[in-house]
């Protein structure tokens, strides 16, 4: 076990060393790529596996060692129409033997809304930046499947803060991963959810959704951080701050996922050109697309947000108005500059009222990437704990 895990953790650490490996071609970009276009037809049930491929995976430029296959499989949409996400499952080299192997659901934060920003292509290209937490899971033995969630490198715009997809899309993550034959997953495997940021916010509703949408999961605990969990106060918190790009991509992206909500036809001649230049953009980009702008600059009303139709749908997707049946661990950095604390603490006090079983943890004098730099490894530590079967312990 100790030399797999040398191994797993040896391309992180040859990332401080100058040789480099030969360098093999780049795989085509997703919009390049058949494997991430589904059939015609869509049938099966959610979680079934359409496609699947093995692949090889880098950290910068070095290989991982690890085993991993790209998937393709059924989901739901925000609106219950079916339809595909792709996604990558990873498995260690280390061996487990106390009964079935855990599997991690993990939900990657803001990646932007452009195909080339898929998890799964950024794996395969060595730029995923998240590979510190995932290698963290993939080093205690668990597997870990990603999403890329709806419309990232699968064709269409992706449904960027919907939590009712992302939800959805993580849940049925987990079961096409326990269904890949290579990989020797039980279905009877503990699982947990994993996510920050807009992963946060997947992985609520991935808690949320699981007692009535996927019951025959085993999930054990779910760790949600810097959760977006209420859309209209983090988007009046950003409005006229310094990553606004952030509010216009979640806008493009809601309305994708629900055709019912006006953005196309009230965008002024700024808001199309901005809106046009965002479809392509990573997290950098869609960040920084209009800094300090305010969303009246870019609409031809007053307040887009204030119509019935938005408010409804932004209704939908506020995390904590239904109870996870599993544990949830909350955590949030003090000093977020992008998800307000506040809006953390409100979530904690729905679930707190609903009975859930929710551990807080709050990170003093932290913005948003420290608390996930800090509060990420805390967070996977927590779920290690309840595959161990340990109790989880009560903030409320």
């Amino acid at each position: 076990m100790r030399r797999a895990l040398a191994a797993l953790t040896v391309a992180l650490v040859a990332l401080t060393t100058g040789a480099l490996p030969a360098q093999a071609a780049s795989p085509p970009v997703p919009s390049e790529d058949p494997f991430y276009t589904p059939p015609d037809q869509l049938s099966g049930e959610p979680g079934d596996v359409l496609r699947q491929r093995a692949v090889d995976v880098k950290v910068g430029p070095f290989p991982a060692p690890v085993k991993a296959w790209q998937l393709l499989y059924r989901s739901t949409s925000a609106t219950g129409q079916a339809n595909a996400v792709s996604g990558t499952l990873l498995l260690p080299p280390i061996p487990w033997t106390n009964g079935p192997r855990p599997l991690l659901t993990y939900a990657v934060g803001t990646h932007g809304i452009g195909d080339a920003c898929a998890p799964s292509y950024k794996l395969r290209t060595g730029t995923e930046n998240e590979v510190a937490l995932i290698g963290q899971a993939l080093s205690k033995g668990w597997a870990v499947v990603l999403t890329d969630y709806e419309g990232l490198g699968t064709p269409g715009t992706h449904t960027y803060a919907t939590g009712q997809s992302e939800g959805r899309a993580m849940l049925d993550a987990a079961r096409a991963a326990l269904t890949v034959g290579e990989a020797g997953l039980s279905p009877d495997a503990p699982v947990g959810v994993f996510g920050y940021s807009q992963g946060g916010q997947a992985a609520a509703f991935a808690g949320e959704l699981h007692p009535s949408y996927a019951p025959e999961l085993k999930v054990t605990g779910v760790a949600a951080g810097g959760v977006p969990a209420d859309l209209n106060a983090v988007a009046k918190f950003n409005d006229g701050g310094p990553a606004f790009g952030l509010v216009l991509g979640a806008a493009t992206g809601l309305a994708t996922a629900y055709p019912d909500v006006p953005f196309e036809s009230i965008l002024n001649d700024r808001g199309r050109k901005v809106v046009s230049r965002i479809q392509d953009a990573c997290t950098i980009e869609l960040g920084a697309a209009a800094p300090f702008a305010r969303l009246r600059d870019f609409v031809t009303i007053p307040d887009p947000l204030a119509d019935p139709r938005w408010q409804a749908r932004l209704a939908e997707n506020r995390a904590g108005d239904r109870a996870p049946s599993a544990p949830v661990f909350l955590y949030h950095g003090t000093l977020d500059e992008l998800i307000p604390f506040k809006v953390g603490k409100a979530l904690l006090s729905r679930y707190c009222a609903a009975g859930v079983t929710v551990q807080w943890q709050t990170f003093p004098l932290l913005e948003h990437i420290g608390g996930v730099a800090v509060g990420g490894p805390v967070a996977i530590e927590w779920l290690s704990s309840r595959f161990a079967g340990t109790a989880p312990k009560s903030s409320c």
